[in-house]
């Protein structure tokens, strides 16, 4: 027995095949990108900072609202927050990503506070830190690991 099948259903039935394999956060998070991520390496197995330009290529802003990682113990998003003539971390729950734009999480505003290192990291490694955003994107990012002295 013979079955011809229209060009339609052929391209309709790719399309159902191709998106059931697809998942979620692969399909949300194309549209997000990192450049230039590092950490900020401190001695003594003191806190370290993670800095990271995000990009989002899509119609929505997306709020990147959890990090963490294999490497670090604790992973966390904090502001520095200057109240008149001193500086603060606060722990924030969330950063926008802005459509068509980027979020720059660098030193003197948003970072990645990163706290007990799970094994011995120093400058010239590369340690991995998982960005979850709110449309279900996740980034596993790889960041380079630098000393004190350099950005």
């Amino acid at each position: 027995m013979s079955m011809k099948l229209k060009p339609f259903a052929v391209t309709f039935a790719l399309a159902c095949t191709l998106a059931a394999w697809m998942h979620p956060a692969q399909a949300a998070g194309a549209a997000l990108s990192t450049q230039n991520a590092w950490v900020r390496w401190l001695p003594n197995d003191l806190p370290a900072a993670g800095y990271v330009t995000i990009r989002n290529d899509s119609d929505q802003n997306v709020d990147l609202v959890d990090v963490s990682s294999d490497d670090y113990g604790m992973a966390m998003l904090h502001q520095t927050v200057s109240n008149g003539s001193t500086q603060q971390m606060v722990l924030v729950h969330k950063a926008t990503v802005p459509a068509h734009g980027t979020l720059a999480i660098a030193p003197g505003g948003y970072h990645l506070m990163l706290e007990h290192a799970k094994h011995k990291v120093a400058p010239g490694d590369t340690v991995h830190i998982k960005l979850k955003f709110s449309d279900g994107a996740t980034l596993d990012t790889p960041f380079a690991v630098k000393p004190p002295s350099q950005q």
